[in-house]
């Protein structure tokens, strides 16, 4: 009895030693966390028109996986494929100056380790401020069928400009403090990037962002940081705030009406009375992704949600046109 007991014991030890080691090595980072924000020089062909008018694309492009994204089912190559021929076509028909975009791979096993972010440059976007907020030896999710797990991760935001980019800044935005520890081991950061283009010699900020999904309290708690990085740079520069803020516009208790309420700001493609939604494209019914700018520096021409992309991803990006004032 006591030697079964005893073998018994050492067999749990065992066990339990082999997902603690396994725990610890997939949560761990795969990179060095200096290397998580940096700006990249390009060389591929490029054409800028050197007139006044400029345009800018906000995209969650949830790593090109179309309506699979986050959900246990089949992805193969040949969808990841299919989609990033079909967004570099239309991208290369809207011929943006400068797109920002979100839950954009570098290195990840879900999407077949193609770095998008330099697939899309290649279109002539030789100024890149890469951030990135998921760096993880192995990802468990979605749970279930183990066959479906992320696996090795690399992922984040990207700013691609045609024109310099300066001053860039990564800023971890609040996680959820509720979380369960094993949840938040493998849970990615939430970002704010700001970075500074020059256009014709003038600099403008962007602010790049990609909000709290699930968490509402937290959400909130990140627009406020957002919030107070816009109020900041605007005193001084033309300011443009974008991304997936994943807050609802029809939804009158979201963050998102406090920006909405300012009379100085801006927000492209938005019609109160006709919202044209982003999420998610299967059958569009939510608008949360927004581009916001100052009216006293920045003059509007004109916007649009980008129906053409269809369901490369599950958000349909937002463009905007604009004169310095």
């Amino acid at each position: 009895m006591k030697k079964s007991l005893k073998i018994s014991f050492y067999f749990f030890l065992g066990m339990a030693s082999i997902v603690l080691f396994w725990f610890f090595w997939a949560s761990s980072p795969t990179m060095d966390a200096k290397a998580y924000s940096k700006l990249i020089t390009n060389q591929y062909p490029t054409v800028v028109e050197r007139d006044a008018v400029f345009s800018i694309v906000t995209f969650n492009i949830g790593y090109l996986s179309g309506m699979t994204n986050n959900r246990p089912l089949a992805k193969p190559k040949a969808l990841f494929n299919k989609n990033l021929q079909k967004v570099l076509r239309e991208l290369k028909a809207v011929n943006p100056d400068i797109i920002a975009l979100q839950e954009i791979d570098f290195n990840a096993a879900r999407s077949y380790h193609v770095d998008q972010q330099n697939e899309i440059s290649k279109l002539g976007y030789n100024y890149v401020f890469e951030a990135i907020n998921w760096d993880e030896n192995y990802v468990p999710f979605p749970y279930w069928p183990i066959k479906m797990h992320f696996g090795k991760l690399v992922s984040g935001q990207s700013v691609l400009s045609k024109y310099p980019l300066k001053a860039a800044q990564r800023i971890v935005l609040d996680r959820v403090e509720n979380a369960a520890f094993y949840r938040d081991a493998f849970y990615l950061d939430r970002l704010a990037q700001v970075v500074k283009v020059v256009l014709n010699g003038q600099e403008v900020v962007l602010i790049s962002v990609h909000l709290e999904a699930f968490d509402k309290e937290t959400r909130v708690q990140q627009f406020n940081q957002i919030l107070k990085l816009f109020q900041l740079y605007k005193r001084k520069y033309p300011t443009i705030l974008l991304g997936d803020f994943n807050s609802r516009a029809r939804d009158k208790s979201a963050a998102i009406q406090r920006l909405f309420a300012m009379p100085t700001v801006g927000n492209a493609a938005f019609i109160p009375n006709a919202i044209d939604n982003t999420f998610d494209t299967k059958d569009p019914h939510k608008r949360i992704d927004y581009i916001f700018y100052t009216k006293n520096s920045i003059e509007y021409i004109t916007g649009s949600v980008l129906h053409q992309f269809e369901q490369v991803s599950d958000h349909l990006p937002v463009e905007m046109q604009f004169k310095l004032k």
